[in-house]
């Protein structure tokens, strides 16, 4: 007989586990596995409610007629006090249909500035970027309008296509570029010079080639040497806005201001930021401040859009500016940018055709 001391005995005098030969399974330690990834999922899945929350409360919403608004999360019913449900692992959105436009618009806008007396902010468009996301999701365009190119606008006559934003706000700028292209715009995105300084220093900087060096005839005064250059803040929106110290002004900056744009999107859009969830709110937090976006554009058809845009390598998007014929002088005696009607009906074609890629291969891009 044992002892209740004995090698195959508990401390009670029960067999010891596995003293049968058998292996019970540990299930404390699974238990507490189990318990661990369900933790992380559950607090993921809080923090991208968190994320989703900033972004639907923080940024400006506006009326475009050529971007309807996506349909909005429904709540569900509130969980019977005494049956909890199980957790549901988190699915990815929906995909958004595509192929897709977006105009994104870079204000000149400045805190403070008084209002004009229609009513609507004392602004012009800076930068203006006609987006275009392949029907295939795996390709992204942008193409760059000069400032100052010379379009009917609707309802107002013809003038220089930054205007648009100073004299209907985003819905005439949406509609203006629609009737230049003959093609909808499904979203836009609208971003003032506060707005990007606070993006840049919530990346922590963005890094871009510069091809030539030059100083800034704006502000500060910044100087920019030939090379790469980390750009955040100030120096980013110096960056951005230079044309005066260029022998071809705009057409430089506008080239500068797709270096910047491509540099920024593979850093926003690489592991390293999307994995941080430091920089991430920070970055969520920071824009949502001093972006107008459509009403389509709430954080559901945002993660959509992301969801779509999965295939996408920013480092093979293409960016080119719509050619032009020259520069002249408008009968009043403005220096403007002239069309050239040909590429005009090229590139709105390509786009309804969601071929802009071949169209870009004529370009050398």
């Amino acid at each position: 007989m044992k002892s209740r001391n004995s090698p195959g005995a508990g401390a009670n005098g029960d067999p010891a586990p596995g003293a049968d030969g058998g292996t019970k399974p540990k299930r404390p330690i699974r238990n507490v596995v189990l318990a661990a990834v369900l933790g992380i999922a559950l607090v993921a899945g809080a923090f991208l409610v968190s994320l989703a929350q900033v972004w639907n409360n923080q940024t400006a919403k506006t009326e475009i007629s050529a971007a309807p608004e996506s349909p909005t999360q429904t709540a569900t019913a509130k969980p019977s006090p005494t049956k909890k449900p199980a957790p549901k692992p988190l699915k990815p959105p929906a995909p958004a249909k595509l192929p897709m436009n977006i105009l994104l618009i870079g204000s000149d806008h400045r805190r403070g500035d008084p209002a004009l007396p229609s009513g609507l902010p004392n602004q012009r468009a800076d930068v203006l970027m006609l987006v275009h996301l392949s029907g295939d999701g795996k390709q992204a365009y942008g193409i760059s309008l000069m400032r100052d190119l010379w379009v009917s606008i609707p309802g107002y006559g013809e003038a220089k296509i930054n205007a648009s934003l100073e004299q209907g706000g985003i819905p005439l700028a949406v509609r203006t570029v629609e009737s230049l292209f003959g093609q909808k715009i499904h979203h836009a995105v609208m971003m003032d010079f506060e707005g990007f300084r606070g993006i840049t220093e919530a990346l922590g900087g963005v890094d871009v080639n510069n091809p030539q060096a030059f100083t800034s005839t704006h502000d500060t005064r910044q100087h920019f040497p030939a090379g790469v250059n980390r750009l955040k803040g100030q120096r980013a929106l110096e960056f951005v806005r230079e044309r005066y110290a260029f022998t071809d002004g705009d057409y430089r900056r506008v080239a500068n201001q797709q270096l910047f744009l491509r540099s920024t999107l593979a850093k926003l859009l690489s592991a390293r930021t999307l994995a941080n969830p430091v920089t991430l709110y920070k970055l969520v937090n920071t824009a949502s401040k001093y972006i107008t976006v459509d009403k389509g554009l709430n954080a559901a058809g945002l993660a959509s859009l992301a969801y779509s845009l999965r295939n996408v390598r920013m480092q093979d998007a293409v960016f080119f500016t719509l050619p032009t014929a020259g520069t002249g002088f408008s009968t009043d005696g403005q220096s403007i940018v002239l069309q050239d009607p040909s590429a005009v009906a090229a590139v709105g074609a390509a786009l309804g055709r969601d071929r802009l890629g071949q169209y870009a291969a004529t370009l050398g891009k």
